[in-house]
């Protein structure tokens, strides 16, 4: 039987990033985000309903995210579950299901700490070499000269 571990979470960051760098010079960046959910009750009242996960960012990834993001931003993030597993000082058995980042992307514009609704201004990062191009590297489609459809602002304004 075939396995599958995949995440996709859109959120904000809960705290800045905390970025450590190994003595080989692995650069590991610990985060926390929320995601929120709204739903309605039985009763017909309107509830909101907050997940908090912590993320892991590993290399080049790492290195972008501790640089661009802080505390409020919003990230789009695709990853796998990983499950740590540890005895504590009183000799407890302790585990804590986190997910290790694989790719990301921003949510908002530029300068924009909350997530849009429309998703504009999001920014594909792929330093962990998958097969999706960014979008710096995606064809681009021409439009016509009395196109009324308006250009996305932020197509040529890559932060990095």
């Amino acid at each position: 039987m075939a396995n599958l571990n995949k995440v996709l979470l859109m959120g904000n960051l809960t705290r800045d990033p905390e970025k450590r760098v190994t003595p080989n010079g692995l650069t590991i960046v610990k985060l926390g985000m929320a995601i929120n959910r709204n739903f309605k009750t039985q009763d017909g009242q309107q509830r909101e309903e907050t997940t908090f996960v912590d993320i892991d960012a590993f290399g080049r990834q790492a290195e972008v995210i501790a640089q661009y993001c802080s505390k409020g931003r919003g990230l789009f993030v695709e990853g796998r579950l990983k499950l740590d597993q540890w005895q504590d000082q009183q000799g407890n058995n302790r585990n804590k299901l986190t997910v290790v980042l694989e790719n990301f992307q921003f949510v908002g514009g530029r300068g924009d700490d909350a997530p849009s609704s429309s998703g504009g201004g999001g920014y594909q990062d792929d330093y962990n070499q998958s097969s999706a191009p960014s979008r710096s590297q995606a064809p681009r489609r021409s439009q016509p000269a009395q196109s009324s459809t308006p250009v996305d602002e932020f197509e040529d304004d890559v932060p990095f």
